[in-house]
């Protein structure tokens, strides 16, 4: 099923988006052994992964028009940040295009892949982990979290390794926002304070 998946997605993404998703869904082969996941989970993890992106190449307005057209709120905070606007785009989009594979983990990873939210189920960790750190990603704070997260996990507990290394990519995110002068979206913000305040009550 994924290798078809792989060829339909080219209809929607090219070049060095392809390469990307790809290396995510290698990323996220990765996790499902590290955190043993079952196979079905495993599979679901890696269909996200390939359909993450799906409609990352559609410029403002076409997202705007597939907002309206799914039925999609549209908030101001979205419109200060249209980067956003493809997770929850290309979660509709994949339950449109895919709806025996896309079912509702599968469009809960992809909503929330680029924000994370509060109370992130397994699967949305580690797609938005994935995301982050897969191995074409050469940007200083994907290269220092990848590296925290590969050098820790074989002496760590896993879980509080994964909740720790998601509280460090929201720090990276939200101090580039800053220092961009940038919306920060509340939902990032939720996701920090949620692991955040887990981790200080252990």
């Amino acid at each position: 099923m994924n290798n078809k998946i792989k060829d339909d997605i080219l209809s929607y993404i090219t070049g060095k988006r392809y390469i990307h998703t790809l290396s995510v869904e290698r990323e996220c082969e990765n996790l499902s052994q590290i955190f043993e996941l079952d196979a079905i989970n495993a599979q679901r993890l890696s269909a996200a992964a390939l359909l993450h992106d799906i409609t990352k190449e559609k410029n403002t307005e076409e997202q705007i028009l597939l907002c309206k057209y799914y039925g999609i709120p549209i908030t101001d905070e979205d419109m200060s940040a249209p980067k956003i606007f493809h997770a929850k785009t290309g979660a509709y989009f994949a339950r449109d295009k895919f709806p025996d594979l896309t079912d509702d983990l599968i469009f809960g990873c992809i909503w929330w892949h680029t924000t994370g939210r509060g109370k992130m189920n397994l699967l949305e960790k580690l797609l938005y982990l994935a995301d982050y750190i897969e191995e074409t990603r050469t940007f200083t704070d994907c290269v220092e979290l990848r590296r925290y997260f590969y050098t820790r996990i074989d002496r760590s507990d896993k879980i509080k390794l994964l909740n720790k290394t998601l509280i460090l990519s929201f720090d990276m995110t939200i101090k580039s926002l800053i220092d961009d002068g940038s919306i920060i979206n509340s939902d990032t913000i939720k996701s920090r304070n949620y692991l955040l305040k887990g981790s200080l009550n252990k």
